[in-house]
């Protein structure tokens, strides 16, 4: 049996992070907390699983691509705007769901570039931004990186006031080049998330926060001092019966064994039966929103049921 990480890694981190990574390491191979991400403030995802299960997931993500500073509304399409305007307040919401109910907060950033773009501009096809400008000391773009972190530390801040911990899962997905921090390859990306890191934590004193890297690249991780939770984003081609054994494995040879791992992002609810019988430690799933949960497109009702009303799977 796996021994992982029952303390942050953050060494001034707060009590409630503290008893979350706890849980998280004790939930892992025993069973898997059930996830779901909202866009909006309806969070009509949730609504949805409740309507036809009679329950609710207990990790619940939210989205902050709102709270960017640079979204160019003169050149964006009617689509990135309603992203956009579905998402304002969003950060309200979580606080209040989580006030009211015994849910885990999980927070990821489709960030629009700091300087430069257009439309949905946290996609590297929309922008020229360059994420190693960041690195160049006194330059526009570290200052306006600088700023852009200081708005979201602002809202982060109002967990920690509150006493809430944090999931917190900046720059992932940096396996590909499609979104602007991801284009000059991982290690750039790993440079980026260390830099907010130390920010967010020596600087901000953000430390209900548990760091997230959800980037799997071989010789990319950015250190066991850096991250709490290790995560694959993984969108099947097909739907197949699967628990994500193979991909456990290799984040694991990524990443860190002693690490928890979650399955960060998922198209495909996992087969119960098989985590049942496999037991790979994954702490939890995230199914993503919208059409990948609401209606049968991805996952059937009877999918649903099966997963939420399973004695592995821990719901709200």
């Amino acid at each position: 049996m796996i021994t992982f990480d029952r303390k942050p890694c953050n060494v001034n981190a707060d009590e409630c992070a503290v008893r979350l990574m706890g849980f998280l390491a004790d939930t892992a191979g025993k069973c898997i907390l059930s996830g779901q991400h909202t866009q909006t403030n309806p969070m009509e995802e949730r609504v949805y699983i409740n309507e036809k299960t009679g329950r609710f997931p207990k990790v619940v993500g939210f989205e902050m691509l709102s709270y960017s500073r640079n979204i160019n509304y003169d050149d964006a399409t009617e689509e990135c705007l309603t992203e956009v305007y579905e998402n304002r307040d969003t950060i309200d919401t979580a606080l209040k769901l989580a006030a009211e109910q015994d849910i885990i907060v999980t927070i990821c950033f489709h960030w629009f570039s700091p300087v430069g773009g257009r439309d949905k501009a946290f996609y590297s096809k929309h922008t020229d931004f360059d994420p190693e400008s960041i690195f160049v000391t006194g330059s526009v773009e570290e200052r306006k990186f600088y700023e852009d972190l200081d708005v979201i530390a602002d809202e982060l801040e109002r967990f920690h006031k509150a006493g809430i911990p944090v999931l917190w899962r900046p720059f992932h997905e940096a396996e590909g080049t499609w979104f602007w921090w991801g284009r000059k390859g991982a290690k750039v990306n790993a440079k980026l998330y260390i830099k907010m890191y130390d920010y967010f934590c020596n600087v901000k004193k953000l430390n209900n926060l548990l760091w997230v890297w959800s980037s799997p690249v071989d010789g990319a991780y950015p250190g066991d001092e850096y991250v709490d939770v290790v995560g694959w984003d993984i969108y099947l081609p097909e739907k197949k019966p699967t628990d994500y054994a193979d991909y456990y494995s290799k984040l694991t040879d990524y990443t860190a064994p002693h690490k928890v791992h979650a399955l960060t992002e998922i198209g495909y609810l996992p087969d119960v039966k098989m985590l049942e019988q496999s037991h790979t430690p994954w702490a939890y799933f995230m199914t993503w929103s919208k059409e990948f949960i609401i209606g049968e497109q991805y996952n059937t009702v009877n999918e649903l049921n099966v997963v939420y009303h399973s004695d592995y799977v821990v719901t709200l």
